[in-house]
């Protein structure tokens, strides 16, 4: 849980590293390097049969069919934080608002995109 109950509050994972069942995750990204095989939010959740019906797991519950931080301990020197990927206005300044959150050098950690602000067409 990311906050008090029933106030919606998430973290949004944009990449990772499959640790264990390696097998699984090649069976399901087939055809795909592996350090790409969890680069961004949508290939994290295919790599790691994430469904619908794990909504409300707590990922940090020993037994949990899906756990994070189960890895190696990573120094907060190597640590970084900077824009979110793709926001653009206020919420993509990354000084006033660092909540894009990597780990320097990791090669899984999806590529920065900076956001763009797009002209809306009126009368389509």
């Amino acid at each position: 849980m990311t906050g008090e109950e029933r106030v919606p509050e998430v973290v949004l994972l944009r990449a990772g590293e499959v640790v264990t069942g390696h097998e699984a995750a090649a069976g399901r990204r087939p055809g795909v390097a592996e350090r790409d095989w969890c680069r961004g939010p949508g290939r994290l959740t295919q790599a790691l049969g994430v469904t619908g019906a794990m909504s409300g797991l707590d990922l940090c519950a020993p037994g949990s069919p899906l756990v994070i931080g189960a890895g190696r301990a990573v120094p907060a020197a190597g640590l970084r934080t900077g824009a979110r990927v793709g926001v653009s206005g206020p919420g993509g300044d990354g000084t006033a608002y660092p909540w894009r959150f990597w780990v320097d050098g990791d090669p899984t950690v999806s590529a920065f995109r900076p956001g763009v602000r797009r002209r809306v067409e009126r009368g389509r």
